[in-house]
């Protein structure tokens, strides 16, 4: 799989950089403060970020004053195994490089999307981006087996957090997996085996031969 770069212009319609902030104290907190596993963890809000006065700086310029966290979801992936979108663009911030699958929303036909639609980008380290709402996404993958990742995630305050009941009306009810987050599963995925929609057809991308 081709491996291109956030500067790309391909990125364009997924995400932009996000400049003109000094965010080394949230990659010192990531550093200092958060583990770096062998799978994949995820924590919605971790408050060594959530505490720093540059998190209070950027909160209003992410989300025009709505309330924000920032976790993060660090450790060792390689594969595509889902895709997931909010009704917000999700704000990613690395230690080290670390790459995005991404695809489009408006490419979901019928509840499904073929993998073979997917783009890989590399976000450099220390390099702040936003990822757009339309824009399907999942865990990082690293771009270095030794290093691992550790990237920050800022949403809105609440996202991936617990579960929202719907009256089901709607077939984008059968894709909602927590609060703000509508999730296509492939079939080889954990998740799909723990009951999320399996809506992703084709390979599930591995780019471990290609970085």
């Amino acid at each position: 799989m081709k491996i291109l770069s956030v500067y790309d212009e391909e990125f364009a319609s997924y995400g932009k950089v996000v400049e003109g902030y000094d965010v080394q104290p949230i990659l010192d907190a990531l550093n200092a403060s958060t583990p770096l596993p062998e799978a994949v963890e995820y924590k919605p809000e971790e408050e060594a970020i959530q505490s720093l006065d540059i998190a209070a700086e950027i909160a209003p310029t992410l989300y025009g004053g709505l309330p924000v966290q920032f976790g993060y979801c660090n450790g060792h992936n390689t594969k595509l195994n889902c895709l997931e979108y909010h009704r917000d663009s999700e704000f990613n911030l690395g230690t080290e490089d670390f790459v995005l699958i991404l695809a489009k929303e408006g490419e979901i036909k019928d509840g499904k999307l073929d993998t073979s639609l997917c783009k890989a980008f590399r976000v450099p380290a220390g390099v702040l981006v936003e990822v757009y709402a339309t824009s399907l996404h999942y865990a990082p993958c690293h771009a270095d087996p030794a290093k691992g990742f550790k990237v920050l995630v800022a949403l809105p305050k609440g996202t991936n957090v617990g579960t929202c009941a719907t009256v089901g009306k709607t077939f984008e009810d059968k894709l909602l997996w927590a609060a703000n987050k509508w999730l296509l599963a492939h079939p080889d995925s954990a998740e799909a085996k723990d009951g999320a929609w399996v809506g992703l057809v084709g390979e599930n991308l591995d780019i471990a031969g290609d970085i």
